[in-house]
């Protein structure tokens, strides 16, 4: 599989996260014609996607046994959920592609795929396994089936099966959805560069608005990852010139915003974007500037928002453990990270799971899931941060230098918060005269 990605990236590299989800782009199962990229100047007057849902509205009015129309109204629904990271979209997406089960309980892998990639949605990564195999028993061709496997597999640390999955779609259906998965797939093993090809593939591919801001939105995370504020600034202005309400290059923006201290793309996007992480990051940075009532504020808020993801079908014990660590609560966040391993290994989750036991001072434990983290092959500026912190507190000093200087020399710019914390660090463990 890595010799056929590898090929793949030479001839020419999802995952999307808003509300911590890998992307879903489950497609219409009707093809569009394409359009190419750079012709996505002005978005289009009315929204696609609300067009989308009330086409396939008046359709199941018209005719409402139309099993595979109720599937779709569900793929849409989902598809609403993600651009606007509203949960509450979650039970409408479900209902529909229940109906559709309802109307044809046997083949009816469309309403298989709608359900599993639910459930990835919400975080039911198990779930959406079974959906997707399920799917894949009655239609082993089924491309998007395949994808919500990989976005499975992937968030349950199956490496080997999640880039089998990635390498099965490419095969059945290359095209915006199987690049970006490609190209989130190299970027956890590490391979950078080829991630970016590959998603420079996937702009190439996209047709509307959307997939132009998706795509630009996930170059933007990847130059910001590798401290490249410049062109992490261009492609979320591309991105945010294809459609101005594109909340991952919001996110973006605001990032980069504060890497100059500038907090206000913060205070927009969370207006915008009330999801947990989100608010526990803004939370960090006001706690960081002095403004220690707003950051209470935002805490309270990020509350709210974990348990109306909760109320909603999802589950999320990263968010829940950042939660707690932003609220001195180290012992939680260690019972919520604990909880979400047993249920998942990506490496997101043993990074977490290091980290608040290191801030509940389980260093020695902590050591062992930071080296999980980067088995795969995955070194962005955090973990190495992390690590170096977790050996500085086992009394390593030169096994924290290395990992430090790692960090920063990755990304300088990776968190406001912790970025100087590791060069006072840094500074402490260099011997006068020694390279800063």
């Amino acid at each position: 599989m890595r010799r056929a990605l590898t090929r793949l990236a030479l001839a020419a590299a999802l995952a999307a996260v808003l509300l911590g989800v890998a992307a879903v782009l489950i497609r219409p199962r009707a093809t569009a014609p394409a359009t190419p990229a750079n012709q996505v100047a002005a978005p289009p007057a009315a929204d696609v996607l609300a067009a989308r849902v009330a086409r396939a509205q008046r359709q199941l009015r018209d005719v409402p046994g139309d099993w595979p129309g109720w599937a779709a109204l569900g793929g849409a629904y989902l598809e609403q959920a993600r651009i606007t990271a509203d949960p509450g979209l979650y039970p409408k997406a479900e209902q529909a592609a229940r109906r559709s089960l309802q109307l044809r309980r046997d083949g009816n892998s469309d309403a298989l795929v709608v359900l599993g990639a639910l459930a990835n949605a919400r975080h039911d990564f198990a779930t959406a396994r079974a959906q997707a195999r399920a799917a894949l028993a009655v239609n082993d061709h089924d491309a998007d089936a395949y994808g919500v496997l990989a976005d499975a597999l992937t968030q349950l640390g199956d490496a080997p099966g999640a880039t089998g999955a990635v390498q099965r779609m490419l095969d059945l259906r290359p095209g915006l959805a199987a690049y970006a998965r490609a190209s989130y797939d190299l970027e956890l093993h590490g391979r950078i560069a080829e991630a970016d090809d590959l998603m420079r593939r996937a702009l190439n591919d996209a047709v509307d608005r959307h997939d132009v801001a998706f795509c630009r939105t996930q170059l933007g995370d990847l130059a910001f990852a590798r401290g490249d504020l410049e062109a992490a600034t261009g492609e979320y202005a591309a991105a945010l010139t294809a459609d101005p309400a594109a909340l991952g290059a919001l996110a973006g923006t605001a990032k980069i915003r504060a890497a100059h201290g500038d907090l206000s793309g913060y205070a927009d996007l969370t207006a915008r974007l009330p999801g947990p992480s989100t608010l526990v990051e803004y939370a960090e940075l006001l706690r960081a500037a002095g403004r220690g009532s707003e950051a209470a504020e935002q805490l309270a808020l990020a509350d709210a928002a974990d348990r109306l993801f909760t109320a909603n079908g999802g589950t999320d014990g990263l968010a829940t453990a950042a939660l707690a660590l932003a609220q001195g609560r180290p012992s939680d966040a260690v019972t919520a990270a604990r909880a979400e391993w047993t249920r998942r290994r990506h490496p997101d989750v043993a990074d977490t799971l290091a980290w608040a036991l290191h801030q509940d001072g389980k260093d020695k434990e902590a050591f062992r899931y930071a080296q999980r983290a980067l088995a795969g092959g995955a070194r962005p500026a955090v973990y190495a941060y992390h690590l170096g912190m977790i050996q500085l507190g086992l009394g390593r000093p030169a096994e924290a230098r290395t990992e430090l200087a790692r960090a920063l020399a990755t990304n300088p710019y990776f968190s406001p918060v912790e970025a100087p914390i590791a060069r006072r660090a840094l500074a402490a463990l260099t011997p006068p005269g020694g390279n800063r």
